[in-house]
């Protein structure tokens, strides 16, 4: 099956922003903060926290980053940490020292386009730090279809999707039991965010191919 070629944009990373700009994208005005649109690359059909909990002088503060060594910030997600893969796991992330005085570090990943949650986590220590690809993290919380887990990508065929990963940096240690879902997720963070870090991913659909014995080249 013949794959169209997909056109790439490219998204500079929030820490490296000099002035305001809208890096090739048209942003319209929208309930998205421009500041958030210009972070993540374009609009956000999807309601995103960072909107609600934190504010345009928190991006970035003092240096602090969120990055991946399997994708760039606007870059394409790997099959392996999606729904095209059947033993796919959570992508790497890595991050830079947070301002001191950072209690506890937490993340929310959230599709740009329909504003489900792919993932919350909690009680990573307030410091620069990582998680490996498939690391179960200290404390997780309730994704979109109701359990603790890395929700795998999955749009539409054809159709490509946007994972905006925020790190949040935070003045206090969260006390939400494990399974939490993003209410109580969201209004223990709001008021309390120090610093936010923004990394975006993109995934377009795929069509999963399943291979027959024949294809494996496999005999009887």
């Amino acid at each position: 099956m013949a794959i169209a070629q997909k056109k790439r944009l490219v998204f500079p990373h929030p820490a490296h922003r000099t002035a305001p700009t809208n890096y090739g994208v048209i942003i319209l005005s929208t309930g998205t903060p421009a500041w958030v649109q210009q972070a993540i690359g374009g609009d956000a059909k999807g309601a995103l926290t960072i909107s609600e909990v934190g504010e345009e002088k928190l991006l970035g503060k003092g240096g602090f980053t969120l990055t991946s060594p399997a994708f760039k910030h606007g870059g394409e997600l790997d099959p392996s940490f999606t729904a095209a893969e059947e033993d796919a796991v959570a992508p790497p992330l890595e991050w830079t020292a947070p301002p001191p005085g950072t209690q506890e570090l937490a993340l929310i990943v959230e599709d740009a386009e329909d504003g489900k949650i792919h993932w919350l986590v909690w009680g990573l220590k307030g410091q620069k730090g990582a998680l490996f690809e498939g690391e179960a993290p200290p404390r997780t919380g309730k994704n979109a279809v109701g359990n603790s887990e890395w929700l795998l990508p999955d749009p539409p065929l054809g159709v490509q999707h946007r994972y905006v990963f925020q790190l949040y940096a935070l003045d206090l240690p969260l006390t939400l039991m494990p399974g939490a879902g993003y209410e109580d997720f969201r209004k223990n963070i709001k008021n309390h965010v120090m610093a936010a870090a923004v990394l975006t991913a993109r995934f377009e659909g795929h069509e999963i191919e399943e291979l027959d014995a024949e294809d494996l080249d496999i005999e009887d």
